[in-house]
């Protein structure tokens, strides 16, 4: 993982780990694919090359990490990216909803956290997206703390009688 991750919680840090793999299923060059080998590039090293990818554009990468839009002018991604964006909520219903919550919260500690300003606005707009799609509010950023901030007593405040061990 990349070195600001060390810098979060592990509850947050977990989260982040659970949706780098994506779902089974689903065309490999589709938009799903396309967000997480976005998301992978503002989370992991590459492993081909041992460079933290900084766009989504760069050639490296293989196929896990490998590129989400093609050449790029002026440096000008997010609009190509926010194209994948509108693919994936027209297409949320043939993705398993599990995968989508833990894509909604990892994509949520990305738009609240990434230490890159530019790369932060652009998770954090399609973090809303999402909640917005399904009717809810945004939690901020200290609500997010609380609920994933290393301590059970957080997490339990916002936890479900049923899910509680």
């Amino acid at each position: 993982m990349q070195a600001w991750t060390e810098t979060i919680p592990m509850m947050q840090q977990t989260v982040l780990l659970t949706a780098i793999r994506g779902p089974d299923g689903v065309p490999k060059y589709g938009s799903v694919k396309m967000l997480l080998r976005w998301f992978r590039r503002c989370v992991l090293v590459s492993a081909t090359d041992g460079k933290v990818l900084e766009n989504p554009y760069d050639s490296n990468g293989g196929s896990f990490t490998g590129p989400s839009v093609g050449l790029i002018i002026d440096d000008q991604w997010e609009y190509l990216m926010d194209t994948h964006c509108d693919e994936y909520l027209r297409s949320l219903d043939g993705i398993p909803h599990h995968f989508q919550l833990h894509l909604l919260h990892a994509v949520e500690i990305l738009g609240y956290k990434h230490p890159d300003e530019r790369i932060k606005r652009w998770w954090h707009k399609l973090y809303v997206r999402l909640v917005n799609d399904m009717h809810l509010h945004p939690e901020s950023e200290s609500e997010l703390d609380g609920r994933l901030g290393d301590s059970r007593e957080g997490w339990l405040r916002r936890a479900d009688p049923a899910t509680v061990a």
